[in-house]
């Protein structure tokens, strides 16, 4: 009976809490109502019946009936009686589980995006545990600078930003690119975005369309191919090799609307894109009118050999976006990058990105702007540089003895991160996982693979690990990889 179920709701609501019985009585009818055990159409008892049943006040009753009425649940028929409105849903489409619910939530790509390429899994932390080292950033001055851009209180500072960012920020990104990247460029191609990530899915919205190509290095980085998935790109990997990326006849069956490179340091192979290469790929770009999507994003930290030039200043045809973000010099959180765009396009991507994004963080581009300016971001980077190498020899060291025909590092020249290569028979997935159980974070490379299946090893990252814990850690690293190797 209705009355009964009534009264086992209203019992449990009394026990979760102090509400008036005129809404426990509300909330047990419009439970009944949505879980469909009051169907559309059905007729209640009349109030007179429902207060001797529930031994309820007539006032109770009516105030609860008024309620669920008013909101749509009940509708009152003159000299019929209360009904369950028509409207609502009917109970096959509410009866559904928590875990039901859960599922249905997402759309495909939203479940795609949620469950492939998880930064948690592929982004590339300190092979030894324990929070970030940024020893060796200045930490007062940096709040000093921020402090006193909050106290301007220029209105423009706390507004949005629609010029692009910045300007004095834009100009020493600007002239900072110019001199040590060999971008030719001027201030107004600049945009000041809030990451490597943020530029990528500004370039896919605004140069393509839903299922429009973009090549992608294989192995890849995670973040990109997590941008390219959001905004509905179809996804071809194109094979790195020991020269960067190497597109094959087969791959120009399938034309590119964007080609995303890291040139300068592959992610996450360390491969260096050669010079034939680079004109190699800008001359396909051209040939299937396609945007290059450079991102640059550790080349600050050069250990050995000559400086890199940037794809971006071999492009004489406008079709190089590059990127790079401030994060690997001062801090992860910080949050600011910045977009290198043709001039052609610098209006377009002000207005998207101010529609789109909402840019702000004036009082935070101030401080950086005045930071680099009075020299301090060189003398951090300096010291970072140095800090990174020591680590980075430490490292080479401790893994030494497990190099030879079987095992050799690519990427160690450059950046935050190196690449053991191991042999295609090697489970490198199994051996990430038991150096694990030593207390030790590494990545096998193959996870970071879209279709190949023939590149094993691990990738290892050193920027975060304290010297004394590479020290100490090395060497356990190491013998796992040779135990993995002995085996046949």
């Amino acid at each position: 009976m209705l009355s009964e179920l009534l009264l086992t709701e209203i019992s449990r609501l009394s026990q979760l809490g102090k509400l008036p019985l005129h809404r426990q009585l509300y909330e047990a009818l419009r439970r009944a109502i949505l879980d469909g055990k009051l169907a559309a159409g059905d007729r209640l008892p009349s109030s007179r019946e429902l207060t001797q049943d529930l031994a309820m006040s007539r006032n109770t009753v009516v105030a609860a009936l008024n309620q669920l009425s008013v909101e749509g649940y009940l509708v009152s028929r003159v000299g019929s009686g209360t009904f369950v409105n028509d409207s609502v849903p009917k109970s096959s489409t509410r009866r559904h589980t928590a875990r039901e619910n859960q599922d249905t939530q997402l759309s495909r790509r939203g479940a795609a995006l949620s469950t492939t390429f998880c930064a948690t899994q592929l982004e590339i932390q300190p092979f030894t545990p324990g929070a970030a080292d940024f020893s060796a950033f200045p930490v007062t001055l940096w709040q000093r600078l921020q402090n006193k851009h909050w106290r301007m209180t220029y209105p423009e500072m706390l507004d949005y930003s629609y010029a692009g960012g910045y300007g004095p920020l834009r100009r020493a990104v600007a002239d900072y690119l110019r001199i040590f990247r060999s971008v030719p460029l001027d201030v107004e191609q600049v945009i000041i975005t809030s990451g490597t990530q943020q530029s990528l899915e500004l370039c896919a919205q605004l140069l393509a369309d839903h299922h429009d190509t973009v090549w992608l290095e294989d192995p890849a980085y995670w973040g990109a191919v997590k941008a390219f998935m959001a905004t509905g790109l179809s996804l071809h990997p194109v094979s790195v090799d020991q020269h960067g990326i190497a597109p094959h006849t087969r791959d120009e069956a399938t034309p590119p609307k964007l080609i995303y490179v890291t040139p300068s340091h592959q992610y996450p192979t360390g491969a260096v894109m050669s010079l034939a290469r680079r004109h190699q790929l800008l001359s396909m770009a051209r040939q299937h009118k396609a945007w290059v999507l450079e991102d640059d994003y550790d080349s600050e930290f050069r250990f050995s050999g000559p400086p890199i030039s940037s794809l971006a200043g071999l492009d004489t045809d406008q079709r190089v976006l590059y990127m790079g973000s401030f994060s690997k010099v001062l801090y992860p959180g910080l949050k600011l990058g910045y977009l290198v765009v043709p001039k052609g396009l610098a209006a377009a991507f002000k207005t998207a990105h101010y529609d789109l994004n909402r840019p702000g963080q004036m009082p935070l581009q101030a401080a950086l702007a005045e930071f680099i300016e009075m020299g301090h971001f060189a003398s951090a980077l300096r010291k970072a540089r140095h800090s990174y190498a020591e680590r980075r020899h430490c490292l080479l060291e401790a893994l030494k003895p497990c190099l030879g025909e079987q095992a050799h590092i690519s990427g160690a020249e450059q950046g935050l991160h190196l690449c053991l290569r191991l042999p295609e028979r090697v489970n490198d997935t199994a051996l990430a996982e038991q150096i694990a159980k030593l207390g030790l974070t590494v990545r096998p490379l193959s996870a970071y693979c879209l279709k190949r299946k023939d590149a094993k090893g691990l990738v290892i990252g050193y920027g975060y690990a304290p010297l004394a814990d590479i020290e100490r850690c090395g060497p356990m690293l190491t013998r796992a990889v040779m135990a993995t190797l002995a085996k046949p």
